[in-house]
């Protein structure tokens, strides 16, 4: 459900989350058999070209979100989501027309370096959100997230069925420029100029954003924990698709299918939920309990031995998503107004820091432990790998959390 809010600016940037999130939905179903073909390998080899696509993404995320939340702290949010979404729409048509694996790296280099949708939609929700609001309102992001994988990966597994591999590619250009255009003529500006500050290039890189949160003891105290977590994400945002496939034989659209799923229970908890147990547990519990949930989550994803179970295990796991914004809003309640541009462009440099490590780590052990060679046939390892980072997360986390008191 889209959120309810008295404040259109959230009604705003959730919609041009959303779409954006449907883009990249689309794509993910074709991927792994249209790297077969690109590359002549079977489903391991694969997933080794996807995981370095992905790689090539976060590096580029990780050098330039902090340029962009430092542009944005410059010049507002509004036109650096627009370029943003318009670069969006270029990128997917490269890939839909690449002719090579090495015009799918091109467009992966442009999508990362101009990746600044969540970066500066983040920023545009802490700008109209009271600090006691932060948490709840954060949670749409991850809100738009869950509809986006509901919509896209169902929309590109029929797509696919029905037009071929490349064309999902095409129908996420649509919707990117469907977004600009939406973007341009009804997106409001949320930043005031009495709010903003000057462009600084040493501020503007990724080592140091990241170190300007020295600054805040909290944040700092926080990092370690974000690090475990996002790695533990890439289980399933880097191997789910050649995972299933693997396991169980789904074609495009069974993995669709099921993405759909995962988007909609994201989409329950974390659109709905989170604004009736974080302000009820408190946002500390709802990082511990949160984090808890993942990892038994993804031990039961690990030993799922039939299709339905991805789906049952879903239900559970999709409440450990109450972790994310509770997070995301202790930490953004420690900076001002003028810094949450920049505060957003070092969380983004950080998730993407991890991208960098993600996808190599999860789809390199899919690759090892599905390769003839294989010394155990185990598509599950990626989970289990996520269970033990999660674990690691919340043991860091309580740490943190206990020693320091935040804002």
């Amino acid at each position: 459900m889209a959120p309810k809010s008295r404040n259109p600016g959230l009604i705003f940037i959730f919609i041009t989350l959303l779409i954006d999130v449907i883009g990249f939905g689309l794509i993910i179903p074709v991927l792994p058999g249209l790297l077969e073909q690109m590359t002549g390998g079977d489903l391991s080899t694969a997933s080794r070209w996807g995981g370095w696509l992905m790689f090539t993404y976060a590096a580029m995320q990780f050098l330039f979100s902090p340029v962009i939340g430092g542009l944005s702290d410059r010049f507002g949010r509004r036109p650096v989501i627009l370029a943003a979404l318009f670069a969006f729409s270029v990128d997917f048509i490269i890939q839909g027309l690449a002719p090579s694996i090495g015009w799918f790296f091109v467009g992966r280099l442009l999508a990362g370096i101009t990746g600044a949708t969540f970066t500066a939609g983040g920023a545009y929700i802490a700008d109209i959100s009271p600090p006691e609001k932060r948490a709840q309102n954060f949670g749409l992001i991850g809100a738009a997230f869950g509809m986006g994988f509901i919509i896209g990966p169902l929309l590109g597994g029929l797509v696919s069925h029905y037009g071929g591999l490349r064309a999902p590619f095409f129908v996420a250009a649509g919707l990117a420029m469907l977004n600009w255009l939406y973007g341009y003529f009804i997106l409001p500006e949320s930043l005031p100029p009495e709010n903003r500050r000057p462009f600084d290039w040493r501020r503007a890189n990724p080592v140091g954003s990241l170190l300007n949160l020295r600054r805040y003891p909290v944040i700092l105290s926080l990092v370690s924990a974000l690090i475990f977590i996002y790695v533990a994400g890439h289980a399933n945002q880097s191997t789910w698709t050649y995972i299933t496939m693997e396991k169980f034989g789904w074609d495009t659209r069974e993995v669709g299918f099921s993405l759909a799923f995962v988007g909609l229970a994201i989409g329950i908890v974390q659109g709905g939920l989170t604004r009736v147990l974080i302000p009820k547990l408190g946002p500390r519990n709802s990082v511990f309990i949160g984090l808890g949930i993942y990892a038994v989550g993804f031990v039961l994803f690990a030993f799922a031995t039939q299709g339905w179970m991805m789906y049952a295990f879903m239900i559970p796991f999709s409440l450990g998503g109450i972790a994310g914004p509770a997070l995301q809003g202790i930490i953004s309640n420690q900076v001002p107004a003028n810094e949450q541009g920049e505060l957003q462009g070092a969380l983004t440099s950080l998730v993407s820091a991890t991208s960098i490590i993600g996808p190599i780590l999860m789809t390199y052990l899919f690759a090892y432990f599905t390769a003839p060679a294989a010394p155990l046939h185990f598509p599950g390892a990626p989970f289990l790998m996520g269970a033990v980072l999660s674990l690691v997360s919340m043991l860091l986390a309580i740490r943190s959390l206990l020693k320091h008191r935040p804002v």
